[in-house]
């Protein structure tokens, strides 16, 4: 029998095993029930975003929740959206109009943005033809604003100039010039503009603070803003846009302004995860970024703009142009799982792995005994034969040869019986067959007829 096989054969060793095999499956809950850190890259570095991203981050911790983030920054949104898309990221700050990555489906909006362009009613600007040859000032040249702009204006049969650019304003040309966001009124009294724009979200103070710094240059203090009025088409022409309506009355309740809701355009900030991400931690991650928002609105305001994507019908939202995760339908569509349902499969699979090791150590352990049972066949069969050898026996020397092999069958079935559980049945055969080989060997006649030579004694190992 292999002696390296032997110390399967104990009970202690089938304890052992099963001991290993409980710790086994509890380090693997365990596992499981560890946080999960995903990568988000956060952009632009000078938005609201990395910000709200931080103290989402810091409320995550702070719950000791199940996802923890570990941020990433860029400076410009197309960065972070080609973080995700290339694997740096498992998630991203993503402007689909700036670059939506091809693996990039949306959790949630963190921010919509409109394009309102504003001015005062004396310079007569009420639709987009109007703002040909005329000075727009904006406050900042974010890249993805500019591009926004052009794609705008170009609908329209317009084309942009910036200062560094151009000269005076052509007839079928918008001249941009950058005015800082506190000096809009001054910017209009200087007439170094006639109009103002800014892709920001409506509700935001930044644009009730342009707005008003508009209408307390008006004359009658009314406002103008240039509507899109067939966003359907402009929306079909660049699908990464999306409409949006700036509600009447948002500006100021007396009197009413915008008199009337205005139709535009704009674009979304979303948090976007790659589609590889599994629908538990997507589901997770979106929870928790509604359930935090209180938290994160303490330490900035950008948390109150985060909201749900807009979507009719669950393949709707999977088949739109642009995607949402099925993990955060799950969760917008209460249809999250419990610890059973989302690792029962993995459970499932330990607990098969656990019973078919048990069932090996236990097929090892029966065929090891029946190897032992073996092992102690040949012992009882040997006295048998050494029985009927003392029969034959004539001469001491044989008697005595064979007296020192029993002895030696008698302490290998010692030693068995003091290293390994034996068997009742066939230890006691055992003992019977030495008892009766014995008192053979102590019956036999003993004649000594000269030198013979001695029985071999046959080695049996147990």
């Amino acid at each position: 029998m292999p002696t390296r096989l032997t110390w399967l054969l104990r009970r202690e060793a089938l304890i052992l095993a099963a001991v290993a095999i409980l710790i086994a499956g509890a380090v693997a809950v365990w596992s499981l029930l560890q946080a999960t850190v995903l990568t988000v890259a956060v952009a632009p570095r000078d938005g609201t975003e990395p910000e709200l991203i931080k103290a989402y981050a810091d409320a995550l911790e702070a719950g000791s929740e199940g996802v923890r983030l570990k941020i990433l920054p860029f400076d410009d949104v197309r960065e972070s959206a080609a973080a995700l898309q290339d694997g740096r990221a498992d998630l991203a700050v993503v402007r689909p109009d700036v670059l939506l990555p091809t693996n990039g489906l949306t959790l949630a909006i963190l921010r919509d943005q409109a394009m309102v362009i504003a001015s005062p009613d004396q310079a007569g600007i009420k639709s987009f033809p109007k703002l040909a040859g005329k000075r727009l000032g904006i406050a900042a040249h974010r890249t993805a604003d500019l591009s926004l702009l052009k794609n705008l204006l170009s609908y329209y049969g317009l084309t942009l100039e910036t200062e560094a650019t151009a000269g005076m304003p052509r007839d079928r040309a918008v001249h941009l010039v950058r005015v800082e966001q506190e000096a809009v009124a001054a910017a209009f009294r200087e007439k170094r503009i006639d109009a103002f724009v800014s892709i920001i979200a409506p509700s935001a103070p930044k644009a009730l603070a342009m707005v008003g710094a508009v209408r307390s240059v008006a004359r009658t203090g009314k406002v103008e803003f240039v509507a899109v009025e067939d966003d359907g088409a402009v929306i079909e022409r660049f699908p990464k846009l999306q409409s949006v309506t700036v509600p009447g009355g948002l500006f100021g309740g007396d009197p009413k302004l915008p008199s009337d809701d205005v139709k535009t355009v704009g674009a979304s900030y979303r948090l976007m995860a790659r589609a590889s991400l599994s629908r538990v931690v997507a589901a997770d991650v979106t929870q928790h970024l509604f359930e935090k928002r209180t938290a994160a609105a303490q330490v900035t305001d950008a948390a109150d703009y985060i909201q749900a994507p807009a979507y009719d019908t669950t393949a709707a939202a999977t088949s739109a142009r642009i995607p949402i995760h099925p993990g955060a339908i799950d969760y917008y569509e209460r249809e999250q799982h419990g610890f059973v349902d989302r690792y029962g499969d993995t459970l499932y699979l330990l607990g098969a792995l656990g019973g078919g090791l048990v069932s090996l150590l236990a097929w090892i352990r029966q065929r090891l005994s029946g190897l032992r049972r073996e092992g102690i066949d040949e012992i009882i069969d040997r006295l048998v034969d050494v029985t009927g050898l003392a029969r034959a026996a004539r001469t001491t020397g044989e008697i005595e040869a064979l007296t020192v092999e029993v002895d030696g069958l008698a302490a290998d079935i010692v030693r068995y019986a003091r290293t390994r559980e034996p068997d009742a049945r066939a230890l006691s055969a055992a003992t019977i067959a030495i008892d009766t080989a014995r008192a053979t060997l102590s019956d036999s006649p003993r004649r000594d007829a000269g030198p013979s030579r001695p029985a071999t004694a046959r080695a049996v190992t147990g």
